[in-house]
């Protein structure tokens, strides 16, 4: 069975709060990775990298 599992990331928009919860769906390796992931990634919506945290 793959420990590699579908999470969700939540963008926490940008300083004026443009573009606060677009959601994407990565992969994580939970075996190695036991903590939330928080990643910088583009967000469309605000057109600029923004701080996405994972979410349930």
């Amino acid at each position: 069975m793959s420990q590699e599992t579908l999470i969700k990331l939540e963008s926490e928009g940008d300083e004026r709060g443009v573009g606060k919860g677009h959601i994407l769906y990565s992969q994580k390796n939970k075996k190695k990775l036991k903590e939330r992931l928080r990643l910088k990634k583009f967000n469309p919506i605000a057109r600029k990298h923004t701080w996405y945290k994972e979410t349930k």
